[in-house]
């Protein structure tokens, strides 16, 4: 008796996902994409930012200015205490850089999936940010040591900006690099249809990759 063929994987990726792949060249995208794919296949992964992202949301929705941040590095486990410990004074500079707590709120955000091509790009911000005067802010944070580069940043601005009605109507898109509290939006001069070409093919050569490496 022969064994069932195994159901092949689909394509797909999330937000991180692409735009780390699109960060990187040559012959690490294919690595990369091998990695991605092995993951999926063995539903690994852990998220070792959930705690922290739960205490800077907590602090937005309650107007507290940092207070559960601060207090969110005593209760994670010790394991992951030199990250938040890092991650704390950055997020905290941000957040009061958003001004008076009491005139910003939390906002709900939505996941969306983007299209590019045949492949599904999950689109999914961290939380919203409603401002007192009426604006909003989709926020994606980005934790890595190194900074967002030009690609990564443009690639995460423009996918969010192109699915902001389903993610968080007439918001507009924030990359924060948390470790140093830089909030970055998409420059004035960035030409959507030359992204939306380039990551076309980016997604294009990602599928490829994706289907040599079963």
């Amino acid at each position: 008796m022969t064994a069932p063929a195994s159901t092949p994987l689909t394509p797909y990726a999330t937000l991180l996902g692409f735009t780390r792949y699109v960060d990187r060249t040559g012959p690490t995208k294919a690595t990369f994409v091998g990695g991605l794919r092995k993951q999926r296949a063995s539903r690994s992964g852990f998220n070792p930012h959930g705690q922290f992202v739960k205490a800077l949301k907590a602090d937005i929705a309650f107007h507290t200015g940092g207070i559960h941040l601060t207090g969110v590095v005593d209760v994670v486990k010790p394991r992951w205490r030199p990250l938040y410990q890092a991650l704390v004074p950055g997020a905290t500079a941000w957040l009061h850089s958003l001004g008076d707590p009491a005139a910003i709120d939390l906002a709900q955000t939505r996941d969306a999936l983007a299209m590019l091509g045949d492949l599904p790009v999950k689109i999914n911000p961290h939380f919203g940010v409603r401002h007192n005067d009426g604006r909003a802010e989709a926020v994606r944070l980005h934790f890595d040591e190194a900074p967002p580069s030009e690609e990564s940043m443009l690639a995460t601005l423009h996918l969010m900006a192109r699915h902001m009605d389903a993610v968080l109507p007439h918001a507009e898109p924030v990359l924060v690099d948390v470790r140093r509290g830089q909030a970055h939006r998409m420059p004035t001069d960035a030409k959507p249809e030359q992204i939306e070409r380039w990551l076309a093919g980016e997604a294009a050569a990602f599928r490829a990759i994706w289907s040599t490496a079963a």
